[in-house]
């Protein structure tokens, strides 16, 4: 913006204007962008010489395959077509990313943006953008005017909030995981802190099945251990359904990449080359760090105790926007800082804050730069920006190499005290000393057996008995206290087998084995035979136990035992959650160990009451409650319907240790279960002379209900029934559906 001034008497106004153009600058919203008639001339000419660049092909699955003549131009043409599948989804995640929630949700979300605010500051993040390297600089303008590009192109959408994305807008958000290092930060703590706002009493279980645990699946087979001595590598998130697009991208600059890519993120987060593959899986790692701050009030000032030393609080005001019924209204914060990071809430009366990576420039070059290492040795380097905080990482390659690395980002600590739980931050001795290098974090490189994996557990069976030692590492770089069923399961599915095929590491990937039920049904049954014959619950319950004790623990849609057993499981879970809390032991085992048998009978029949009142009786196969259900693109508020046309899911929640996941519920107006959670984007991909991958999308391409890429991969998904990926243009001969410039 150029401002003349004409003589000493216009400036007083001109000042005044500028005053005001600042304050209004200081409460801006996320929707102050131009709108679409006011887009300058030599914009649309920018856009439009860029869309000459690129050529999106879509196969038949509606996928698509974005090739551009730079790295810039594919950008530019991904952000296009992700606009065009789901813009919805693209902006929610920079609405999100950048605190502009309320703005479209209204006051409920303010502390939601204010987390976000404490962290992501526009005008830092504006900075960075200006002090980036130029290529990566050409690919975030390329993220903004393919976007950009697409609401002009589309003045029917009317974006939520974020009319016009700028290229800073890249760095808000380089995690691409769904559960973000800054979601660690208790909202409810937050609001009690800044805005006096009771925290809410914890709910008892209101029943039905526990929460769906977070994560993915992740495996690597060496040549030694495959039929074709071919690496292989199992990419399998857990995410909520519809988080990330499927797509290739490709230049003439040397990239070539296709996988899973988080909405309006320009990079694959999950996915392969020509000669490499990566899957990421949420850690244990403990690296975002709570310090409990001794802070005192001194001459209307705030400092907080370090050593022997008194600092000052830095203070800083940030207003959040929010919508009402009358228009926009705003509220403003005064929030804290000390040396560790923001002041996220209390505890006692001491003050808590938040120390967590924040390398935005690092962390968007690592995301981008891995898509084109091709081998062992150019992905360790990109590992070495150490800004995947959140993730373990499985990787193969065409060389035959398989890899494990855990979180890159793990800050150099006194394993002295306890990083689990808040720490004092007055004490100088728990200061983070640099980070830890990849040599000394877990890391698995071609182990002897020929495999690896992660399941989100910890890292000490990755590949059985080659697997790191936990003795050889700091505490700190796992928190993890014990294996998951799903560790277990994946354990007995890849030990000492050989001679494994694509097919038969999808078959693997789907394996209907329940090894928690294997741990838990034998308590069950063991405490139905101690009952004594004059208890009612012995003849009540006498065939439920029958059908349960020559259950061989594996779902299936025709399963009568997979329905009790999950109820049963649900049930005596939320009997017992509590007591295990305590004890500080999983549920599992405390059903193992420590429940009565009452408990453990009185559950099993509350299940079958359950079950009889919901469907009609408690032999109900499993398939005629599990089911898939897509009936719109809502976000936040999910719609379910029994009386519309659903499929049967024959897998489980990964909590029973199903490595298919499918996180299913009763919502409060069905009585069947729904999932919005679990196996997402599913592929297994050879590294042979040429690549071959096949792959599998939770419904279908498409966000819109009328596309009939909406939900054209169902039943695939729901069967385990993966589709061939085109990765080569030659694949895509007789596959194509369309082939166009954006904007054409």
């Amino acid at each position: 913006m150029q401002i003349w001034v004409r003589s000493a008497a216009q400036q007083k106004p001109i000042m005044k204007k500028l005053i005001l153009i600042f304050l209004a600058a200081v409460v801006a919203t996320c929707a102050s962008g131009r709108v679409h008639a006011q887009v300058p001339p030599r914009d649309v000419a920018r856009w439009e010489r860029e869309a000459r660049n690129v050529t999106i092909t879509r196969d038949k699955w509606g996928i698509a395959h974005v090739y551009g003549k730079t790295d810039a131009d594919a950008v530019f043409g991904m952000e296009y077509a992700q606009a065009e599948d789901d813009f919805n989804r693209v902006e929610m995640n920079y609405i999100d990313a950048t605190g502009c929630l309320a703005e479209a949700e209204g006051k409920s979300a303010i502390y939601q943006d204010l987390r976000m605010k404490l962290f992501i500051d526009p005008a830092v993040m504006k900075a960075k953008y200006a002090a980036s390297p130029d290529w990566l600089k050409k690919l975030m303008d390329a993220f903004a005017d393919g976007l950009n590009f697409y609401l002009y192109r589309h003045p029917d959408v009317k974006p939520r909030v974020i009319t016009h994305f700028e290229p800073w807008m890249a760095l808000a958000f380089t995690e691409g995981s769904i559960g973000g290092d800054i979601y660690e930060v208790n909202v409810d703590r937050l609001a009690a802190f800044y805005g006096q706002v009771p925290l809410p009493a914890e709910k008892a279980s209101a029943g039905g099945p526990p929460p769906e645990p977070s994560g993915s699946n992740g495996i690597a087979i060496a040549p030694s251990d495959t039929l074709d001595h071919h690496a292989l590598l199992w990419i399998n998130p857990h995410v909520s359904f519809y988080f990330r697009s499927e797509l290739q991208m490709a230049s003439k600059q040397g990239l070539d990449a296709y996988g899973a890519v988080t909405w309006g993120q320009f990079f694959i987060y999950q996915g392969f080359n020509a000669t490499a593959g990566w899957m990421h899986t949420s850690s244990g790692v403990e690296n975002v760090e709570q310090f409990l701050e001794t802070v005192t009030k001194k001459n209307g000032r705030y400092y907080y105790r370090y050593g022997d030393k008194e600092l000052p609080v830095t203070e800083r005001a940030i207003t959040v926007p929010y919508k009402t019924t009358a228009g926009m209204a705003h509220k403003t914060f005064t929030v804290y800082y000390t040396q560790h990071g923001p002041i996220v809430g209390k505890i006692g009366d001491r003050w808590v804050s938040m120390s967590l990576m924040q390398r935005p420039v690092r962390a968007l070059t690592q995301d981008f730069t891995r898509m084109k290492a091709g081998d062992y040795a150019a992905f360790r380097r990109t590992m070495q920006l150490h800004t995947n905080s959140s993730n373990n990482t499985i990787f193969a390659d065409a060389e035959g190499n398989i890899a494990y690395w855990h979180s890159d980002y793990i800050p150099r600590r006194d394993d002295a005290f306890d990083w689990t739980k808040p720490v004092d931050g007055s004490n100088p001795a728990t200061a983070y000393k640099g980070l830890l290098t990849l040599a000394e974090t877990p890391h698995l490189l071609n182990p002897p057996d020929g495999w690896l994996y992660n399941s989100n557990n910890w890292p000490w069976s990755a590949a059985g008995p080659d697997s790191p030692k936990r003795k050889d590492f700091p505490k700190y770089v796992d928190r993890g206290t014990e294996e998951s069923p799903r560790g277990y399961h994946a354990l007995r599915l890849l030990g000492g087998k050989r001679d494994w095929t694509a097919a038969s590491l999808t078959a693997a990937g789907f394996d209907s084995y329940l090894p928690a039920f294997a741990k838990l049904i034998p308590a069950l049954v063991k405490a139905y035979a101690a009952t004594p014959a004059s208890d009612p619950l012995k003849t009540k319950l006498a065939r439920q136990i029958a059908v349960l004790r020559g259950w061989n623990y594996r779902w299936g849609v025709d399963s009568v035992a997979t329905s009790l057993a999950v109820f049963w499981g649900s049930e005596i879970y939320r009997v017992v959650s509590a007591a295990a809390r305590t004890a500080k032991i999983s549920p599992e085992d405390y059903v193992v160990r420590r429940a009565t048998s009452a408990q453990l009978l009185d559950a099993l029949a509350a299940a079958s009451g359950k079950l009889t009142a919901d469907f009609g009786t408690w032999q109900t196969p499993w398939g005629n409650i599990n089911r898939f259900q897509r009936l719109d693109d809502s976000i936040r508020h999910p719609h379910f319907d029994d009386a519309k046309p659903s499929i049967s899911v024959p897998f489980t929640s990964s909590i029973w240790g199903s490595l298919a996941a499918y996180g299913a519920r009763p919502y409060p107006n069905t009585k069947r279960w729904y999932a919005t959670f679990g196996n997402s984007f599913v592929c297994v991909v050879e590294f042979g002379p040429r690549v071959r991958a096949w792959a599998v999308s939770t419904g279908g391409a498409s966000g819109h209900p009328d596309s009939p890429h909406f939900d054209d991969q169902a039943v695939r998904y729901v069967t385990g029934n993966l589709r061939v990926v085109y990765f080569y243009k030659s694949q895509l001969q007789g596959h194509v559906q369309r082939e166009y410039h954006p904007g054409s």
